[in-house]
């Protein structure tokens, strides 16, 4: 099939480039030029395992193409839409400028028959007001709304194989069409087995923010458990494995730490409340502003922690800081804990030290009072404590012996509860977690 994609950040990006895989002639539209230049000549313009790789083989082939000419997309049938949708700035709802400004590109695009598949995550409604834009223009073009479910560092995997498809469809005999056109773009993975949930407009729409709603609470509510913890000497970690074996709870995302950040699950928490208080129903989703307050309170008590190891008071002291990205394999640092606390600690009058495998240049454009070292050998030199603030693996498999003969004080913060407190005591250094004696 000829599909286009409108908007090749993340989210376009990847999905241009794995339906070119699926067999699909596909071009991607955006506006941002360097970005463009960059994914036509085969370069991924952020970090994600294998995408590299399915951008050269795409381009190669000539199948996949990137442009800023939105008339590119002409010929295509399937028109994804992939744009973004962060927060306004100084409100918590989403900012949907750049849905509306694909959506007029778009359109005078559209044929009979075409279908238009809205992907980005979006305020329930949005896809009906896209519909009837498409309806006034095109009236034998559909519109779908197929959410996407990537994890970032995962993202490829996802959207090859994912674990589930969702189509919102409109009236009865319309949506049938449109529901056959996209089980022709999924065949792949529909063929083995992939489950896929017909549902209405609204509904589609709700999926991703009630699922992202409900991680960020699972999140929250175990690090609510490890205020609790350190209240009362208790370990959040057993506390989690007990609970978690509980098969309606499950163990994952039951990790205390200092909390979510990246640009899906805050922005989706807000933008939902946000919605909500819209349609008057706000106290519906009241409890969202005590996830986002305890998320948030995990950084400060991070903070906290940091002085209380250095005997009170961080001015002065030098600290260093592993993770920059909001999470393991990715370069993506929005609303990132790591530096937020790399940030507080600095402000307090500490000397903080930033490294990370991979975001370290997007890092240091956007916190240049920050100090950065690509090594952790050098990020830790002389050091007076280390945090560990993003999980990657490079990072929880250190030993505790050689770090230690590279730092002045040997006090390590694990702010995701992923190392052996063991292990790291018995090599000598004072072991602080959140949640854990």
């Amino acid at each position: 099939m000829r599909i286009s994609v409108f908007g090749c950040g993340y989210l376009g990006a990847v999905h241009a480039a794995c339906m070119t895989k699926l067999g699909h002639d596909v071009v991607g539209v955006d506006v941002v030029e360097d970005h463009v230049a960059a994914l036509a000549r085969g370069e991924a313009p952020f970090f994600e395992p294998g995408l590299e790789d399915l951008l050269v083989e795409g381009v190669g082939t000539g199948r996949l193409e990137f442009t800023t000419d939105p008339q590119r997309a002409a010929d295509a049938t399937v028109h994804f839409v992939c744009v973004g949708t962060p927060q306004k700035r100084g409100e918590k709802a989403a900012d949907l400028r750049y849905i509306w400004s694909a959506t007029e590109n778009l359109l005078p695009l559209l044929k009979p028959g075409d279908v238009v598949v809205g992907k980005s995550t979006v305020p329930v409604g949005t896809a009906e007001e896209l519909a009837e834009r498409v309806a006034a223009v095109q009236p034998e073009a559909e519109v779908v709304w197929n959410p996407e479910f990537l994890r970032e560092g995962f993202a490829v995997q996802d959207t090859l194989h994912p674990d589930r498809f969702v189509y919102g469809l409109g009236d009865a005999e319309s949506g049938r069409r449109a529901a056959a056109t996209l089980d022709e773009v999924y065949a792949e993975a529909l063929a083995a087995g992939t489950p896929k949930i017909e549902t209405d407009l609204a509904t589609a729409q709700l999926v991703k923010v009630a699922a992202n709603s409900f991680l960020a609470t699972k999140i929250s509510f175990i690090n609510a458990m490890a205020e609790l913890c350190e209240a009362t000497g208790a370990d959040v970690t057993a506390l989690a494995d007990a609970i978690g074996h509980d098969s309606r709870i499950g163990r994952k995302f039951l990790n205390a730490g200092v909390g979510f950040g990246g640009g899906c699950l805050p922005k989706d928490i807000r933008a939902f409340m946000a919605r909500a208080g819209e349609l008057g129903v706000d106290q519906a989703l009241s409890f969202l502003r005590e996830v986002d307050s305890i998320n948030l309170r995990r950084r400060v008590r991070m903070v906290d922690l940091a002085r209380e190891v250095c005997g009170g008071s961080i001015v002065g002291r030098r600290i260093a800081v592993l993770g920059a990205a909001f999470k393991p394999n990715s370069d993506d640092i929005r609303d990132s804990p790591a530096l937020n606390v790399a940030a507080q600690m600095q402000l307090q009058g500490a000397q903080v030290t930033v490294t990370d495998p991979k975001a370290i240049d997007n890092a240091s454009k956007a916190w240049p009072d920050l100090a950065f070292e690509a090594t952790v050998e050098d990020a830790v030199r002389d050091a007076d404590a280390v945090l560990l603030l993003t999980e990657w693996p490079e990072y929880v498999a250190l030993d505790p012996v050689d770090l230690a003969t590279h730092v002045t004080g040997p006090r390590i913060i694990d702010g995701r509860n992923a190392l052996d407190p063991v292990v790291w005591r018995s090599a000598g250094w004072t072991y602080r977690a959140l949640g854990r004696p």
